[in-house]
């Protein structure tokens, strides 16, 4: 039975909002007359994937979390599917998340399962989320398969934010200095050198480059704005062809600090999600499928993608790994020694728990690094700007004192 969102007034001539469901629009108008209620607007809620790719979604990550949590506690209590979803519909704050979860309850009241229910709204509920939902049908287990999909979106967002919260201040101190040395060529250099070019006098070296570098910035500075600005979006355009993108992320990799972080952050990914889904009881090559298209570097999505046809051939998952030199040799060990106890789920979570737990501490190092050295790169391009000012004035002095 289809939702419908509805602005109505009732006898006190009060505005009341709200979802119910009938089968049309008259009959939604019929059930709100005999609410007492005089409808004004009555309209179907639109599924999710027919909105515009533009459209603010309804779940942010963490709210995700905690809806999907909430979720598994209430259909492990033994409410029904439908009447979950009503619940949480009602405590919903944000509109858009009532009518999400209304169109999911029409969808399940026709008899369509909740797994497919979920893919009327691709954006806020991916593949692989999918997936573990459809395991946990299937198996009978729906709410512990939750519960379990809940801790790993959280540990996901935790990875993350420890990532983001180790490069913050790195990126923050770069931007900074851009900024203070831009202002710097382009106001007070040249502020200074209208005096000094007035002595005619003979300017060092350091003073002159300086002085053409403010020239340059102050000419073409927003041409090379825009240059850079069309050189970052022609690049985006052209690393979305899956060619130049596999070389990139491949050449990303070979990077000393960056490429080692990376190759740690999408291996953690990769096994965290690959466990979840075993765990559930997903059936290996649609599990490592899905686990595969979660890598945001295809260079190892491409390895992850040999290896499922590896093992759909027969090959062990273990060996298939560790012929793929991207991914980190402690993944196919405990592939290999999950596979030999007929652990691999849980093996595959020790494992991503390690990689996560060194791509934590690799973040570290770098921001570690990174920040002193910022700083002194910052602290030496204005120290070299104060020195073609001060230059000239000693110049001036020694001149003054002969």
């Amino acid at each position: 039975m289809p939702a419908f969102k509805y602005d109505a007034v009732d006898a006190a001539g009060k505005p009341r909002q709200g979802l119910l469901e009938a089968d049309t629009v008259r009959a939604a108008r019929s059930q709100l007359r005999a609410q007492g209620l005089v409808p004004m607007e009555v309209q179907a809620v639109v599924a999710q994937q027919a909105r515009s790719r533009w459209s603010r979604r309804a779940f942010k990550a963490a709210t995700l979390t905690v809806w999907t949590r909430q979720l598994a506690g209430l259909v492990s209590a033994g409410l029904p599917l439908e009447r979950s979803l009503a619940a949480l519909a009602d405590e919903a704050e944000d509109p858009r998340q009532r009518e999400l979860m209304s169109q999911l309850k029409a969808e399940v009241n026709a008899g369509s399962s909740f797994a497919r229910a979920l893919g009327i709204a691709p954006r806020e509920f991916d593949d692989v989320y999918r997936a573990v939902v459809a395991a946990g049908e299937q198996s009978g287990a729906l709410g512990p398969v939750l519960e379990s999909l809940a801790d790993d979106l959280e540990e996901q967002q935790r990875l993350r934010s420890e990532l983001f919260g180790a490069l913050a201040y790195p990126v923050i101190v770069c931007i900074i200095s851009i900024l203070a040395v831009s202002f710097l060529l382009t106001y007070v250099v040249p502020q200074v050198a209208a005096v000094f070019t007035q002595t005619r006098q003979t300017l060092p070296l350091l003073t002159r480059i300086m002085m053409g570098m403010s020239d340059v910035l102050r000419q073409w500075g927003l041409v090379i704005l825009v240059v850079l600005i069309g050189a970052f979006f022609g690049a985006r355009q052209l690393l979305k062809r899956d060619s130049v993108r596999q070389r990139f992320d491949a050449a990303w990799l070979n990077l000393p600090l960056l490429g080692r972080l990376s190759r740690g952050y999408n291996a953690a990914r990769f096994s965290g999600t690959l466990a979840m889904l075993a765990g559930a009881g997903v059936p290996i090559l649609k599990a490592l499928q899905a686990a595969a298209e979660t890598l945001s570097n295809h260079a190892m999505r491409a390895d992850a993608m040999d290896a499922l046809a590896m093992v759909r051939e027969g090959a062990p998952l273990g060996a298939a790994l560790a012929g793929k030199k991207r991914f980190p040799g402690l993944l196919s060990m405990f592939a290999r020694l999950g596979e030999q106890t007929g652990q691999l789920p849980d093996m595959l979570q020790r494992a991503a728990k390690q990689l996560g737990s060194e791509v934590k501490r690799r973040a570290m190092v770098l921001a570690t690094l990174l920040e002193p050295l910022l700083i002194v790169a910052m602290g030496g391009v204005v120290m070299l700007i104060v020195l073609s000012v001060l230059l000239p004035i000693i110049d001036m002095n020694r001149l003054a004192t002969q």
